[in-house]
């Protein structure tokens, strides 16, 4: 059986996780079988960057042989590919699958809201300095298989062209293919 991933990427406040727990929900109602993952809820932080990198990729390659070991033929993973080596070990964690990426696109005011809203703390301008700068990263590396537009929008409507753009459900939001992943 083949394995089918859509990457949900993005710069900060596109709204990676709140599209994936939309699009899993989609794909729920409609009964298909499937596992959804934000790599940064499987992140570590405080070792050095490129350590905590490894370490997450590790964790999603155990996350993800057991989900496969289930049965799971097919995954909505959110996470901002920056490079194609991002991309690289996306796929040997998750043993080289069907790999769609798909980038969210909003107004860069509609991002840095959004991370000034969702992050009140002490890094606030920090972060909110980094959806710029990781938006415009995002767009030269243009990694992404397609865009869907995620500002002014139903996060309903957004959520279903994902699925539509990559494949998995059809127009009439009914599942393009068979559970198998075929």
């Amino acid at each position: 059986m083949n394995t089918r991933v859509i990457v949900i990427s993005g710069s900060m406040g596109s709204g990676k996780t709140t599209v994936l727990g939309e699009a899993s929900d989609i794909l729920a109602h409609r009964s298909v079988v499937h596992s959804a993952i934000d790599l940064d809820a499987i992140g570590t932080s405080g070792l050095a960057p490129n350590d905590a990198k490894a370490l997450t990729y590790r964790n999603l390659a155990a996350i993800w042989t057991n989900c496969a070991a289930a049965g799971v033929r097919r995954l909505l993973l959110a996470e901002a590919i920056e490079t194609r080596d991002d991309l690289e070990q996306l796929r040997q964690a998750l043993q080289h699958p069907e790999m769609m990426v798909g980038r969210l696109l909003a107004d860069v005011a509609t991002l840095q809201a959004r991370v000034r809203w969702r992050e009140p703390g002490m890094l606030q301008e920090e972060f909110v300095q980094r959806a710029r700068t990781l938006d415009a990263t995002l767009g030269r590396a243009a990694l992404e298989n397609f865009t869907v537009v995620n500002d002014n929008r139903a996060i309903t409507a957004v959520a279903r062209e994902l699925l539509v753009r990559a494949g998995w459900i059809d127009d009439r939001g009914l599942p393009a293919v068979n559970q198998d992943g075929a």
